[in-house]
């Protein structure tokens, strides 16, 4: 969905008002899946054979939306459509060289912030930084999500089957990727299908089965410390999910019946099913707008 798609969202919801308003301003939880189809989850498709309760909750509680657009067919460039709201097109900047955001463009996160917002990310980056792709793990990763209007960043730098593998602690590698992974794929899909990830250095912390988990795990405390909170926030989720590769937790395999991938959609359901009660817990539903969204859509060939 196109940033400005979501503001048209929030405009029909009577976000601009209620920002200039006297009392209290929505807070917003984004949630943007990756790779995910639109016809994986039954509120756009009443045959698909994935079990999507916590997405077709949503739905039926909510609006859905048929007429939204990516701005670009690929990652990178959908997710700085998103956050800036510019047709990524317009952009000549060098990812492996250079942060794409420029040091002056309005974010939603900043824009947010001005408006009083807290805001954090969790998730998937995918923007680059000041340095490319040349990481120095002793020093700050500048030009990210905190440079660019959010307070806070847990993460990674790009999809789950690009290397080096590492979470980032705002601007800080947790763990230099000390250690090596060799390349991975699945017997019974196509290269870059199923349990397929690139060569590459990996930090001690990391494990590719793990890392929804942990992000969701980290959106369900960012969620319960707004208990009480006054100052209306601003979450930007972006699991690396259910794009390759296609890792779903123990409790999910083979739980679809249609293979992997639609065993990791049923976990990003989860994810979504455990954010929705950790507002609730927080007392935060009732002025919360939750936005559930794909970036570009999934990885399939006329084959499949």
């Amino acid at each position: 969905m196109r940033a400005s798609t979501i503001l048209i969202l929030l405009s029909c919801l009577g976000f601009p008002k209620i920002i200039l308003a006297a009392d209290a301003p929505p807070n917003i939880l984004l949630i943007l899946s990756d790779d995910l189809g639109y016809g994986d989850v039954a509120p756009f498709n009443a045959e698909s054979k994935i079990a999507t309760p916590n997405c077709d909750a949503l739905a039926r509680a909510g609006m859905c939306f048929t007429d939204a657009h990516a701005p670009g067919s690929v990652c990178v460039p959908s997710r700085y459509g998103l956050l800036t709201g510019r047709y990524p097109f317009r952009n000549n900047r060098n990812f492996n060289t250079e942060t794409l955001i420029e040091p002056d463009r309005l974010t939603i996160a900043s824009l947010l912030k001005q408006a009083g917002y807290s805001t954090a990310m969790i998730g998937k980056w995918h923007q680059s930084f000041d340095n490319g792709t040349a990481f120095n793990y002793a020093k700050p990763l500048r030009g990210g999500p905190v440079d660019r209007g959010f307070d806070s960043f847990f993460g990674m730098h790009a999809s789950l089957d690009i290397p080096p593998y590492f979470y980032i602690d705002n601007d800080y590698p947790t763990l230099a990727p000390t250690g090596h992974t060799e390349d991975h794929h699945s017997p019974d899909t196509s290269p870059i299908q199923g349990k397929f990830w690139r060569a590459g250095p990996i930090a001690p912390d990391f494990r590719h089965e793990d890392v929804l988990n942990k992000f969701t795990a980290k959106a369900v405390a960012f969620l319960a410390s707004r208990k009480g909170a006054q100052k209306p926030f601003f979450l930007y989720f972006a699991p690396p999910s259910p794009h390759t590769p296609w890792v779903p937790s123990d409790v999910f395999a083979s739980k679809s019946g249609v293979g992997p991938y639609g065993d990791y959609v049923m976990q990003v359901d989860d994810a979504v099913g455990q954010l929705l009660r950790a507002l609730d817990a927080a007392g935060q539903s009732n002025n919360t707008l939750v936005i559930f969204t794909s970036d570009n859509g999934p990885v399939w060939y006329p084959a499949d």
